[in-house]
């Protein structure tokens, strides 16, 4: 009777919760809908990336100015890298994934030029368990402050909002957030919830695309300068609301989180 040769297990570092994912790009629809004090949607389409922060991906030389990730572009900027200075900023919140694996949805820096909105890093322990998703927000104004989020089941989770980010609402209310790990599919949502009502969502909807140079350069070719483009159209719809006569608040002075200076 011929020994069956049994398959090898794939790869494992020690300390990670499975093999790293392969880098994806993810072109997708971004979808923001006020309806209160007015009502005013916008829609955009750009493209982001999914990646291990442990692992960034290595792309040709030529196409290097199109995808960078960089640690001073995420929590302090100070870190050495992308997963230290998550680490630093779980730390200070009292989790430690002992060297779990970390999954990280974000734009890249493209042509020198880095907007992100909105940065997730979906964590698990060292047996693959989820742990938290950290939701790091970055305002038009320089700004940066992350939540620990800890979602339940269906992927929902709930914080209260600490952060300044549209000149036009203050800082109070809820988030609701829906964050499942992307698959073939990205789907994300953001409520924010206040007394009254719920004046403002946003959504991110997407197709998973391996992360290849040839599909990086179509999607550099359809979405070019994508992060400056990203920031252009928050100015650019911020200033049409305030034209129509939404009233600007004052920004609050704001305070680095601990494990974020």
């Amino acid at each position: 009777m011929r020994r069956r040769t049994p398959r090898r297990s794939p790869r494992r570092t020690p300390g990670r919760a499975g093999p790293a994912p392969a880098p994806a790009l993810y072109p997708c629809t971004v979808r923001h809908v006020r309806t209160a004090p007015l009502r005013y949607g916008l829609r955009h389409r750009t493209y982001m990336w999914l990646i291990d922060p442990d692992r960034p991906p290595q792309l040709p030389r030529l196409l290097r100015p199109l995808a960078r990730f960089d640690a001073r572009d995420h929590f302090g900027g100070t870190a050495p890298g992308l997963r230290a200075g998550l680490d630093r900023f779980l730390a200070a919140h009292g989790v430690d994934l002992a060297g779990g694996r970390v999954v990280m949805l974000a734009h890249a820096r493209v042509l020198g030029h880095v907007f992100n909105p909105l940065t997730l890093y979906w964590c698990h322990d060292r047996a693959g368990a989820p742990v938290c998703v950290v939701a790091e927000v970055h305002n038009t104004y320089g700004e940066r402050h992350s939540y620990l989020l800890r979602p339940d089941e269906a992927a929902v989770a709930r914080t209260a909002k600490e952060f300044h980010v549209s000149p036009f609402f203050p800082v109070d209310g809820d988030y609701r957030m829906r964050l499942p790990l992307p698959g073939e599919r990205l789907e994300l949502s953001v409520r924010l919830e206040r007394e009254g009502g719920r004046p403002f969502a946003a959504t991110v909807r997407g197709h998973r695309v391996p992360a290849t140079p040839q599909a990086l350069v179509r999607a550099a070719v359809r979405h070019p300068w994508s992060t400056l483009a990203v920031s252009a159209a928050i100015r650019v719809h911020g200033i049409r609301l305030y034209l129509r006569g939404l009233p600007v608040r004052r920004r609050p002075h704001h305070h680095p989180q601990e494990g974020m200076q």
